[in-house]
């Protein structure tokens, strides 16, 4: 057990790859099956189709508006630097700022707590790298998940093979409704942030928009980074809009938590907001930014397979209870 433990901190990194391609995996094969239900057709022509259809939609958006939002990015990280000084000029004066000295001693402090487990991934080399292998791995999964599956069952003893089958079908279906939900939810807070913003004057709404929908894929932490940017952006326009981006912050974050998430909750996955912050906070303090984007696939995997092994577990109790009244 304890070599098994070892293998899995020494393979963590190339495990969590695995696992963010079988992601991208389902989110093609979600859009594959949405696909099939219109047009009867191979699985490798719908697989093209969608494809083909995600380039064109990147290609397109970047080639409408791809000048405003890159003069947004530039603007934006300005911005940001402006705010941060600004809040560390203030912080000094209210004393409230260490010194030099301790934010050296702070610095060194954080650079050694991180692992080397993540600390390979923080170069933009590897970052590149793991997003094309996750690609790469993601098409080949989706091309014919079957023969993975099967491979998969090999491996388990031939008595346990139906019940392995019936439990990865399940993950997977929970996989693919939790992503349907997630890039739905992500659409419609990026879309509602940007009219908001941008009809209430604030400064570039549209990139702030985009962030705040990339954002939502991590839940609880992407909603308070993008309301951090928004506000900062909002005050260096001045008080009046930086009132009104809070406003709209809290306007399009209670609309998503009380309409948005509940109505793909009920059709989705429900995870408990306690148990996905919590997963949050283990994941990218063991794994780091990749292991904060893939904690909710983890965890709604994790709870439908622990769902299931309860469902076994109680109709073996129930049979066993069966037998033994019989028996009587």
């Amino acid at each position: 057990m304890a070599s098994a433990i070892a293998l899995v901190v020494l393979l963590v990194q190339p495990l969590l790859i695995i696992l963010g391609g079988l992601v991208f995996a389902a989110l093609l094969d979600g859009g594959v099956r949405l696909l099939g239900r219109v047009l009867p057709i191979g699985r490798g022509w719908r697989l093209l189709i969608v494809c083909l259809l995600t380039i064109a939609f990147l290609v397109g958006t970047f080639y409408l508006a791809g000048v405003q939002i890159t003069e947004q990015v530039m603007q934006l990280r300005s911005t940001m630097e402006a705010q941060a000084t600004r809040l560390a000029g203030w912080l000094s004066a209210q004393g409230l700022m260490p010194g030099t000295s301790d934010l050296s001693g702070m610095a060194r402090q954080a650079l050694s707590s991180v692992g080397r487990l993540t600390s390979w991934l923080g170069t933009a080399a590897g970052a590149i790298t793991s997003l094309f292998m996750m690609i790469v791995i993601g098409l080949f999964v989706a091309i014919d998940p079957r023969v993975y599956e099967r491979g998969l069952q090999w491996m388990i003893p031939l008595d346990q093979r139906a019940e392995f089958a019936l439990t990865v079908r399940r993950m997977a279906d929970t996989l693919r409704r939790l992503l349907a939900g997630r890039l739905l939810g992500m659409a419609l807070e990026g879309v509602l942030t940007a009219i908001a913003l941008w009809i209430a004057g604030v400064p570039m709404a549209l990139i702030l928009g985009i962030l705040t929908g990339l954002l939502a894929f991590i839940p609880n932490i992407g909603a308070f980074i993008s309301g951090a940017l928004m506000v900062a952006v909002g005050f260096s326009a001045g008080v009046h809009t930086g009132v009104i981006a809070i406003v709209v912050y809290v306007v399009v974050q209670t609309f998503d938590g009380y309409v948005v998430i509940p109505m793909v909750a009920k059709r989705t996955v429900d995870l408990p907001p306690a148990l996905t912050l919590g997963t949050q906070i283990l994941a990218s303090a063991l794994f780091g930014i990749l292991g904060l984007a893939l904690a909710d696939p983890m965890t709604a995997m994790l709870k439908t397979a622990m769902e299931r092994r309860s469902e076994r577990l109680d109709g073996d109790t129930g049979d066993a209870n069966e037998d033994g009244q019989s028996a009587s």
